[in-house]
């Protein structure tokens, strides 16, 4: 594990502590388990210290939560002091399974809701923390980074807020555009992509899988999907295609332009199965327009690699689509909330992000470096030297 040796010589920047909140529950609780085990297994001579005193604790989660009023108002609670603490906020504005009640009325918590919830945990904090961190695997509106004519700027705006708010540090996964950072230039924002696990999940999921340029092939499904296809088929040493959008630019619909047609860039992808890597599966429509496109080209099995399944129109087209022959592999990571009929499906695999998370958060807690957790390349490497080797 990269990075052990660096932290077992450091010290903790202060002792830790993670609030996952309501949205981030069950995520918080397998990083928390993680950790736990990463600090029983060091072998530091010194635990014996005082300033180890909070090293080594069964549990580094805090309790915390945002009751609501009647009128849908709500309030941030820590249970607990956190004066001193290395502090990690957990959120997951994707969550939109839980609900609270507006003047008796129902509603399902958006990313807005979520968003506010975690200024309140901040809020509770009253600045004694030492550090604050927020771990946000959805980076907020991050759709809405850059401004068209007369439009919000909701991602930067955001990112501003949270720093004036006395945030160290933001975590976040495969950000839609990673230079909304450009809005806090001197403020910590770290984004962390996920090649190694999809690879990891797909190799377990599919043993049989040749990983060569005469067999594989990495496609984008649009123009803004394409540094993260050329760094994959760059590390898989395969080739790479691409689909452009062509859109109607005279109708909005939905809030934007609807798609034409998907048209391809590449090579000649006939009996090559193909990885489709993409940031975020929202409906689905153009992931699966491109993934019958590549079959009706003659493609061998086709994997879906998307870092976030948000699925807002359901399963039904990802149902039909599998058993149409379409699709083979729907490979995404368990950082944004998955309802549970997601896990019944045939051709769902997770890829688990826990423990990564549990790696990024003591790294950050040594204030060590995490080039090597940034540049998962090597640990890419190796998977695939194991996999040829028949491990």
């Amino acid at each position: 594990m990269p990075n052990i040796k660096l932290m077992e010589e450091a010290l903790p920047v202060a002792p830790l502590k993670i609030a996952a909140l309501e949205s981030c529950r069950e995520l918080g609780q397998k990083v928390n388990d993680y950790i736990v085990r990463f600090r029983q297994e060091t072998l530091r001579e010194s635990l014996d210290s005082p300033l180890f005193s909070s090293y080594q604790l069964e549990n580094y989660l805090i309790e915390c939560k945002c009751p609501r009023f009647g009128t849908g108002e709500a309030k941030g609670i820590i249970g607990e002091s956190i004066r001193g603490k290395d502090l990690f906020i957990m959120v997951d504005v994707c969550n939109y399974s839980l609900t609270y009640t507006v003047n008796g009325h129902l509603n399902h918590m958006s990313p807005d809701d979520h968003y506010q919830d975690l200024k309140r945990i901040i809020s509770a904090a009253t600045g004694k923390a030492h550090r604050i961190n927020v771990i946000m695997p959805f980076l907020y509106e991050s759709r809405q980074h850059k401004r068209t004519k007369r439009e919000s700027l909701d991602c930067a705006l955001a990112l501003e807020e949270l720093m004036e708010m006395g945030v160290s540090d933001i975590i976040t996964f495969d950000a839609h555009d990673p230079r909304v950072q450009n809005a806090i230039p001197l403020q910590g924002f770290d984004n962390f992509n996920p090649p190694y696990q999809f690879m990891k999940a797909l190799l377990r999921a599919e043993p049989d899988l040749s990983v060569d340029k005469e067999h594989l092939m990495v496609v984008s499904p649009d123009e803004g999907a394409m540094h993260r296809a050329v760094y994959f088929s760059n590390v898989l040493g395969v080739n790479m295609g691409m689909f452009y959008k062509r859109r109607d630019y005279s109708t909005v619909v939905g809030g934007k332009n609807p798609i034409v047609a998907h048209e391809f860039l590449g090579d000649d992808i006939k009996g090559k199965n193909v990885i489709i890597v993409d940031d975020m599966i929202s409906s689905g429509e153009s992931m699966l327009d491109v993934a019958k496109q590549l079959k009706e080209r003659g493609a061998g099995r086709v994997f879906v690699c998307t870092t976030f399944g948000l699925f807002t129109e359901g399963f039904d087209k990802f149902d039909d689509y599998y058993e149409s022959g379409y699709i083979d592999r729907v490979i995404t990571t368990n950082l944004t909330y998955l309802p549970p009929a997601a896990y019944e499906k045939p051709y769902f695999v997770v890829a688990d992000l826990s423990k990564f998370i549990a790696l990024i958060i003591d790294s950050l807690n040594h204030d060590i470096t995490i080039g090597s957790v940034l540049n998962p390349t090597d640990k890419i490497h190796a998977l695939l030297e194991r996999h040829n080797a028949g491990k």
